[in-house]
């Protein structure tokens, strides 16, 4: 399964089918769990920890030195869950000293191509990252997060759980759970109601979350005034919970 003209170092460490194509490059301190496929001109650096049956597309580039110029050579890694598809010129850096020296990607992610997750981020399951979205470093991308073609986020900001951002947004600040987003620089446009009736939510929980969403954008109150509010919601409707804890934790702020 892995072809003549690949290159494995000795070093690295590969499971049970795994097929690399020709040209392929593993490293040392690379291991590739059951199942995997990596394509024709893959370069995979160390240290990597890739989970079961990923799929890695020709010209991606794995686990390479983060693009920070505090970077020092220290030791940092990167880790892959498993169903994952990292389609063509995907580049994923490992960590930094200074942000953890762990860059993250969870369970059934779908990359499309030319998207970039750069040092530290800490990506979840389930997101979908159209052509050429990219994360700076730092980044969290939580769970069902769907990035529009071209979209770039900066820095440390946070993107909540079921959010959806459009084509081309320029994401400088926090995108609250739930949340669809547009523009440069991103403004909220409602709720993600498509997606979160597709994952299954009631028509019970999405009003709660429209209601939420109304209190921190629509009701004039003060955040904090607002996230009190959406308290006193979550007994009924335990939903709202990621919004209290999302909001309640300090970040960039969120869009507005």
């Amino acid at each position: 399964m892995i072809h003549p003209q690949a290159i494995i170092d000795r070093g690295a460490r590969l499971g049970p089918g795994v097929e690399i194509g020709p040209f392929s490059i593993i490293g040392p301190e690379v291991e590739i769990g059951e199942g995997c496929w990596i394509g024709p001109h893959v370069v995979i650096k160390g240290p990597t920890r890739i989970g079961r049956s990923n799929r890695i597309y020709q010209f991606c580039s794995i686990g390479e030195d983060p693009q920070d110029l505090k970077f020092q050579g220290e030791r940092s890694t990167l880790e892959i869950g498993d169903h994952n598809a990292f389609r063509e010129y995907c580049t994923v850096s490992r960590g930094t000293d200074g942000g953890g020296g762990v860059t993250r990607i969870g369970h059934h992610n779908f990359f499309m191509a030319n998207v970039h997750v750069a040092h530290d981020c800490q990506v979840g399951s389930h997101t979908i990252f159209a052509n050429v979205a990219s994360l700076a470093g730092h980044v969290t991308v939580d769970d069902y997060a769907i990035l529009g073609g071209f979209t770039g986020v900066h820095q440390f900001c946070r993107i909540g759980a079921h959010c959806m951002t459009a084509g081309g947004s320029v994401v400088i600040q926090d995108i609250p759970p739930y949340t669809m987003v547009a523009g440069n620089t991103a403004r909220p446009y409602g709720i993600n109601i498509t997606g979160l009736k597709r994952r299954g939510f009631t028509p019970e929980a999405v009003t709660a979350i429209k209601r939420a969403y109304k209190l921190v954008y629509k009701s004039g109150l003060r955040l904090e005034d607002a996230i009190a509010e959406i308290k006193r919601m979550h007994a009924a409707h335990p939903e709202v919970g990621r919004l209290v804890e999302f909001l309640g934790h300090e970040g960039r702020g969120i869009v507005r």
